[in-house]
C-alpha cells in the first residue's frame, strides 16, 4: 500500500521483553549480561539482526537478586529511566527462576551507569543462537537517533526486513535484509526457525502462548510477555485489515544520478543548470511552471526536494509489466535495442499481458540465451503509468504532436501523485515539465463539512443532481465555490445554485425577447447613444476586464460572481427595469429604443460568451435559439473584444451618484407598496430633496421619472423635511411620497394629467399617441 492508503486504529497487542546475551563489549562487566529489548511485534524477532541504542541515553546494569538466597538471578542492560517499568514486567519470570512454587521477594539493584555512546562495539547473540546459521551470527549494537525512552527499555531490536528505521540503520552499517517473509505473509518454507508455519501476523505468532514466545521462553530469552498492550497500529483503509511492513527488492529511478538523460539534450542542458540530475531538472521545471493557487508551488517543491529515489515497481496480479530481462549471474538488466523492438511489437499485437504468455527465447533472439536471464514479472507503478499520459494523450495524437499541454487539473493530493509523477517522467525523458500550468482544487465534503463516506451514508450523487436539475446546476455550484480549498455540498446548497441559475436564465430570456427582430440597421454608434446606454457600455468594459483576469487566474468563482452581480444589480434591477418602458412604448425608430437594442445585442454576445465555460448547455441553448440551430456553436467563440473608448470614468462616477439617489427613491416607494398605498411605482410622483451639491449636479438634466420608474418627480435643492425617507449611506437625500395626478395611460401605464381618450386606442398619453401614429404611418 501507499502511505496515503494506511490509516491507524487502536488494537491490543502482545508486548514482550527479550534478553540478548552480551558476548563482547568494551565495558567488561556487561559481558554475560542481557541487553533487553521491548516490542509489540513478536513476529519480527525471527529476523532480528542488530540492537540499536541512543547515544545520549543513560543506561544501567540492573541486577535482579533473590531476597531469600541473595543469588543474582540476572543482569540486564536497560535505560535508567525505564528500569522500574521493566522490573515490574519481568517480576513473574524472575520469581519463577528463583524458586519454583515459593513466594520469593526480589530486589532490583542498579549498578554502574553508562552513556549510550560507551556501548559502541558491544555485541550480543540472538536468543535462538543454538539453531546455528543465521541465528549464530553476532548482533551488533548500532547507534540510532530514533531510540527514545518514551516506552520499552531504551534498546530497540533491528529487523531491517520490517521497519524503515531498522532498514536505514542496518544499511548504513552494511547489514542487508534477509527477506524471510514471502509475498503471502508467511515465513519462507526453508526458514530455520518457524519456516512455513503460517501467516506471521495472525494470533499464532503474536500471542504470549504462541510458538515464538514459547520458543524464546524455552531458550531463556523471554523476560516478560503480556497480551494487554493498547496502542495505535496501521490498517488498510479499504479492507480495515492490519498490515505489516515488509522490505522487498524493487526497481528505482535515482533522483540524484547525474547520468540522467533526455530526448532533447540541448533542452536538458539549458534547463538543468548546475544540477543535471532528475531532482535538479524537476526543481527547475517547477520554477518555470505556473501553479494555481501559488502556494501549491511550495508544496510540490518541498516534496521533490525531500523525496527519496523513485520506486517504480509493484508486486500485484494486474498491471503493465516491467518488461526486462535480468541476468542471473551479475544482476544487470538487458538493454538491447533489437530485443526491446521485439517486445514493443509483441505489446502492440497482444497488449501488455503478452509479456506473461510470451515465448521469451523468441523475444531474446539468437544473441541471448534464456537460460542466462530471468524475465521480470513485477508490474510498473500505476503512478508511472498515469504520469506518462501526456505522451499518448497529447503527443501521441496526430493533430497535437509535439504540443505542450497547457493545463493539468486535479485535487491537492496529486502533488505527491499525478502532478509529481508526470513531472518526473517528463523531466527524465524530455528535460522539461509536461505542462505549462497546474491547477489544484480541494475536495467535496458533505453539507456539514465532513468527508463523504458510503458507510456514513452522507454521499452526494452527482448524477442525481444532474437528473433532477440539469448538469449546468452542478457546474454552477462547482465554479461558485472557493474550489482551491475543500467545499461543501448538500440539498440546501444546491437549491442556492438553482435560485442563482434561475436569475441568470431570466436575464438571458429577457435579452432573447427584447432582441426579437433586431437587425444591423438598428445599430447605433456609441456617440449617438444616451448617457444611460454609454454607462452600461462602461460597466460592460469593467466586467469584461474582471472576467478576463478571473479566467487568467482560473478563478471561476470570481468570474461567476462578477457576471451574476452584473446581471442582477446592473441589468435586471436597474437597466432592464428602466428600459422596459422604452422597449415596449417608444416608437420603433426612436434613438432611445435603437440605442437600447444595440446595447442589448452587445450584452447578448458578452453574456453568452462569459457564461459558456460555466453554463455550457444553457449558453448553447440561448445562442442557438437566437442564431438558429445550424449556427456554429457558442463554444467556438472567444470573449468579444470590448472597445477601449467604452470606458468613461467621469460618466461612471456621475451615474453611481444617480444610482445612489435612485436607491433612496425606490426604498421610499417600496414602503408604500408594502402598505398597499400603491400597486406600482408609476402611481407615484415623489418629492425628492437633495442637499448634497455633488449629487444634485449628477441628477440635473436627466429624465428622473424615467430613471426612478415613476410618473413624475419633483426635485428640490434643499434639506429634506422631517418624516422624509432617508438612507444612512446616502446623506443629503430624502424622499416624501406623493401620488401621481391624472389618469393611467392604458399603453405605458403612467399616470399623467395629459392622458386623454384617443379612439380607438383608448385612454393614452401624448407619447403613446405619437408612437401609434408613427407606427400606422410606417405600416
Amino acid at each position: 500500500l501507499a502511505e496515503a492508503e494506511v490509516e491507524y486504529e487502536d488494537i491490543v497487542s502482545t508486548q514482550i521483553d527479550v534478553g540478548f546475551e552480551i558476548t563482547e563489549s568494551p565495558i567488561e562487566e556487561l559481558v554475560g549480561a542481557k541487553a533487553v529489548i521491548w516490542t509489540t511485534t513478536p513476529w519480527t524477532i525471527p529476523v532480528n539482526q542488530a540492537l540499536a541504542y541512543g547515544e545520549e541515553i543513560d543506561y544501567v546494569l540492573l541486577h535482579c537478586i533473590s531476597a531469600l538466597t541473595e543469588d543474582v538471578l540476572g543482569k540486564f542492560l536497560v535505560a535508567r529511566e525505564l528500569t522500574e517499568s521493566f522490573s515490574e514486567r519481568a517480576e513473574a519470570v524472575m520469581k519463577a527462576k528463583a524458586a519454583e512454587g515459593e513466594d520469593v521477594v526480589l530486589m532490583w539493584a542498579t549498578q554502574d551507569f553508562y552513556q549510550g555512546k560507551d556501548l559502541a562495539g558491544t555485541i550480543a547473540r540472538h536468543p535462538m543462537h543454538h539453531l546455528g546459521g543465521f541465528y549464530a551470527k553476532p548482533r551488533r549494537f548500532l547507534p540510532g537517533d530514533f531510540v527514545t525512552t518514551d516506552a520499552g527499555t531504551g534498546l530497540v531490536h533491528m529487523a531491517p526486513d520490517h521497519g524503515e528505521d531498522d532498514f536505514l540503520l542496518c544499511k548504513e552499517h552494511g547489514i542487508d535484509p534477509v527477506f524471510a517473509v514471502e509475498p503471502d505473509g508467511k515465513y519462507r518454507e526453508d526458514w530455520l526457525w518457524l519456516g512455513g508455519q503460517g501467516n506471521v501476523i495472525n494470533k499464532k505468532f503474536t500471542a504470549s502462548d504462541g510458538p515464538i514466545c514459547a520458543d524464546l521462553r524455552e531458550a531463556g530469552g523471554l523476560l516478560s510477555a503480556s497480551d494487554d498492550f493498547n496502542h495505535s497500529y496501521p490498517h488498510s483503509w479499504r479492507s480495515k485489515a492490519k498490515i505489516i511492513f515488509r522490505c522487498t527488492p524493487q526497481w528505482f529511478i535515482p533522483m540524484d544520478d547525474r547520468k540522467t538523460s533526455a530526448h532533447n539534450k540541448d533542452e536538458l542542458a539549458a534547463n538543468a543548470g548546475n544540477n543535471p540530475t532528475l531532482r535538479g531538472i524537476a526543481l527547475d521545471a517547477i520554477e518555470r511552471t505556473r501553479w494555481v493557487p501559488g502556494k501549491s508551488k511550495n508544496r510540490i517543491s518541498a516534496m521533490v526536494e525531500g523525496r527519496p529515489d523513485w520506486v517504480i515497481s509493484r508486486q500485484r496480479a494486474w498491471g503493465v509489466p516491467i518488461a526486462l530481462y535480468l541476468h542471473k549471474q551479475d544482476g544487470t538488466y538487458l538493454n538491447d535495442p533489437e530485443v526491446n523492438a521485439r517486445i514493443v511489437a509483441a505489446f502492440k499485437q497482444g497488449g501488455a499481458d503478452a509479456w506473461f504468455t510470451a515465448d521469451h527465447q523468441a523475444l531474446l533472439g539468437e544473441a541471448h540465451d534464456l537460460a542466462d536471464y530471468e524475465p521480470i514479472n513485477d508490474i510498473i507503478d500505476v503512478w508511472f503509468d498515469s504520469g506518462s499520459t501526456h505522451a499518448f494523450v497529447v503527443e501521441g495524437r496526430e493533430a497535437l504532436q509535439n504540443a505542450q499541454t497547457t493545463l493539468y487539473v486535479e485535487g491537492s493530493d496529486q502533488h505527491r501523485g499525478w502532478f509529481q509523477s508526470s513531472l518526473l517522467e517528463s523531466c527524465g525523458t524530455r528535460g522539461r515539465a509536461p505542462y505549462d500550468h497546474v491547477l489544484t482544487h480541494g475536495f467535496a465534503l458533505d453539507k456539514n463539512g465532513k468527508k463523504m463516506s458510503k458507510s456514513d451514508g452522507n454521499t452526494v450523487d452527482p448524477q442525481k443532481i444532474v437528473n433532477q436539475y440539469g448538469a449546468d446546476i452542478l457546474r454552477l455550484w462547482a465554479v461558485s465555490t472557493d474550489y482551491f480549498d475543500d467545499v461543501r455540498i448538500g440539498d440546501e446548497i444546491i437549491k442556492g445554485s438553482v435560485d442563482a441559475y434561475r436569475k441568470l436564465r431570466n436575464t438571458l430570456r429577457f435579452l432573447l425577447g427584447s432582441l426579437e427582430g433586431f437587425s444591423e440597421t438598428e445599430r447605433l454608434p456609441t456617440t449617438h447613444m444616451p448617457e444611460l446606454e454609454r454607462y452600461i457600455l462602461h460597466r460592460i468594459s469593467e466586467v469584461d476586464e474582471e472576467v478576463r483576469q478571473a479566467t487568467h487566474d482560473y478563478d471561476f468563482g470570481r468570474l461567476t460572481s462578477t457576471v451574476f452581480q452584473f446581471c442582477i444589480q446592473d441589468l435586471s434591477a436597474f437597466y432592464f427595469d428602466i428600459r422596459k418602458d422604452c422597449l415596449y412604448c417608444d416608437p420603433r425608430e426612436s434613438i432611445r429604443r435603437k440605442a437600447t437594442r444595440t446595447v442589448l445585442d452587445t450584452l447578448f454576445g458578452c453574456l453568452t460568451s462569459w457564461l459558456a465555460p460555466v453554463l455550457v448547455f444553457t449558453a448553447e441553448e440561448v445562442w442557438r435559439t437566437r442564431m438558429g440551430q445550424d449556427a456554429p456553436s457558442v463554444h467556438l467563440n472567444t470573449y468579444p473584444d470590448v472597445p477601449a473608448d467604452w470606458r468613461d470614468e467621469t460618466l461612471a462616477a456621475r451615474w453611481e451618484k444617480v444610482r445612489s439617489v435612485r436607491r433612496v427613491v425606490t426604498g421610499a416607494l417600496e414602503i408604500e407598496r408594502r402598505e398597499k398605498t400603491i400597486g406600482s411605482s408609476l402611481q407615484a410622483a415623489p418629492r425628492v430633496y437633495v442637499a448634497d451639491a455633488e449629487l444634485l449636479k449628477a441628477v440635473q438634466g436627466l429624465d428622473l421619472a424615467d430613471i426612478f420608474i415613476t410618473s413624475g418627480v419633483n426635485l428640490e435643492e434643499r434639506k429634506a423635511p422631517d418624516g422624509a425617507y432617508t438612507l444612512p449611506d446616502v446623506p443629503g437625500v430624502g424622499v416624501l411620497f406623493a401620488q401621481a395626478e391624472g389618469k393611467k395611460c392604458e399603453r405605458c401605464w403612467k399616470v399623467l394629467p395629459e392622458v386623454a381618450t384617443v379612439a380607438p386606442s383608448g385612454d393614452i398619453c401624448q407619447r403613446c399617441a405619437d408612437a401609434i401614429a408613427l407606427g400606422q404611418s410606417a405600416a
